[in-house]
């Protein structure tokens, strides 16, 4: 995947430590919506004018980005939704370790309406690749596939991490090539490589640490949670170029980890 016309976000600063690449809101907010798949849906309540009905949503994503959602006619949100499309979907990937607040959230805004006839078997293919499951009623009657047109995106990285996203950034960016695997290469570099990472910081960030942990990993680098004689830091250490997949990701980590023996 490549770099070019993509828009990086600056990279957080820890102490003196420069700035590094890294993906854009764009990128982080087309990622977290491409792992998550179940969010919560806001919509404007019939019965309460002016109040939002939230519900526990799955949803499949388009190419373009854009949430399809299986609904019946039955559930309120679809009844609120044919009396106003407006609505929104909050989507977060809390790993159910330190403070909720912290973790990377996104929020969609835009109109909910059901998806044309033409459409259709397209939307259906998409959805049941993601719920096998729901080739149960897919097909009954009351059932329909809604497809949210987004207006605006705001995302929340952490603490102090966040911004607006207009639809069409949010549209032309990607999931990051990472992202299946980062989870796995985090388990991996924590469990088996924990003096490599203190090396790495070491060498790519100018910090000398006791302990490490890597805490994510992307296609432009990883961030690092260090423990050091003036307390806990961050550091973001940018890889030696960017890594289209997995397998390149850790040929990179590699050649890091010998630079710093080297050094």
């Amino acid at each position: 995947m490549s770099s070019s016309g993509r828009k990086h976000a600056s990279g957080e600063v820890a102490g003196d430590q420069p700035s590094v690449p890294e993906p854009s809101f764009a990128e982080r907010a087309r990622t977290l919506m491409y792992l998550g798949r179940i969010g919560s849906l806001s919509t404007l309540s019939r019965k309460q004018p002016g109040f939002p009905f939230g519900s526990v949503m799955p949803y499949a994503l388009d190419e373009r980005g854009r949430p399809i959602f299986l609904v019946s006619t039955m559930a309120m949100h679809t009844q609120n939704l044919q009396a106003d499309p407006r609505a929104s979907l909050l989507v977060t990937r809390a790993d159910g370790e330190g403070d909720p607040l912290g973790a990377a959230r996104v929020t969609l805004m835009g109109n909910v309406r059901p998806i044309a006839e033409p459409e259709v078997a397209k939307a259906r293919k998409l959805y049941l690749a993601s719920y096998a499951n729901s080739r149960y009623w897919v097909d009954f009657e009351d059932f329909s596939f809604y497809r949210m047109d987004v207006v605006d995106v705001y995302y929340v990285g952490g603490f102090g991490v966040m911004g607006w996203i207009s639809a069409s950034e949010y549209e032309r960016a990607q999931p990051d090539p990472l992202a299946d695997a980062a989870a796995g290469i985090v388990q991996h570099m924590n469990a088996d490589h924990k003096e490599a990472l203190i090396l790495l910081a070491r060498a790519f960030a100018g910090i000398e640490a006791q302990q490490a942990e890597m805490t994510s990993v992307d296609r432009l680098g990883f961030q690092l949670r260090l423990k050091t004689r003036d307390g806990v830091r961050g550091a973001r250490i940018a890889f030696l170029r960017e890594a289209s997949d997995p397998a390149e990701a850790r040929q990179v980590l590699v050649e890091m980890v010998h630079q710093a023996r080297q050094g």
